[in-house]
């Protein structure tokens, strides 16, 4: 899809639309996080996050639930930082987010018994730690209205932005490997 603007009488601009075209002019451009699957970038970023300082397990992760619609706690050894990891992308994504809007996303169907399933928000505790480590870090930060008297939610920092991408890149390869048709863009 190609649009062209005539500025002037002698100057032609031609904008190419399509992701391959414009990615083969710029040369090699840097992954993001939105090029990579999910499940390998947090598997890295927890990683990543495990090595940094302000990211800790609280001490009571060992036996809480991660919701109500949870019948046991995670078995996982590192599963506050695969938490914080998914916390960090979907911030990312889908930011400014608050508490509430992401304990609903880590939520799932609570058993009623003989009852219908019904929709339950996941824990807002863990939610809110994970929010406030990850903006001790700096990866993460408060997002106001224009009078700045009204917090939205929390957004991506520049550094944030920056281990997302570093991280996503590293994964790139792997990627490849399991979807051959993301080496087109």
């Amino acid at each position: 899809m190609q649009y062209q603007a005539a500025i002037g009488f002698s100057q032609v601009i031609t904008v190419i639309y399509g992701l391959k075209v414009g990615r083969a002019l710029q040369g090699e451009c840097m992954t993001t996080y939105h090029d990579v699957p999910a499940d390998l970038l947090i598997a890295d970023l927890a990683q990543r996050l495990s090595d940094n300082d302000s990211i800790n397990a609280p001490e009571w992760a060992d036996f809480v639930k991660t919701g109500t619609h949870r019948e046991k706690p995670p078995e996982q050894e590192d599963w506050w930082y695969v938490r914080c990891a998914a916390v960090l992308r979907k911030v990312a994504m889908k930011g400014p987010i608050g508490t509430n809007h992401m304990s609903q996303l880590f939520g799932g169907p609570k058993d009623r018994g003989v009852k219908p399933n019904r929709a339950v928000a996941g824990s807002r505790k863990v939610a809110r730690t994970a929010l406030q480590q990850l903006a001790s870090a700096g990866f993460i930060t408060d997002s106001f209205n224009t009078a700045g008297t009204v917090t939205l939610g929390k957004v991506v920092t520049p550094t944030g932005q920056s281990l997302l991408d570093e991280s996503a890149h590293s994964v790139r390869p792997q990627a490849e490997e399991r979807h051959p048709e993301l080496a087109r863009y």
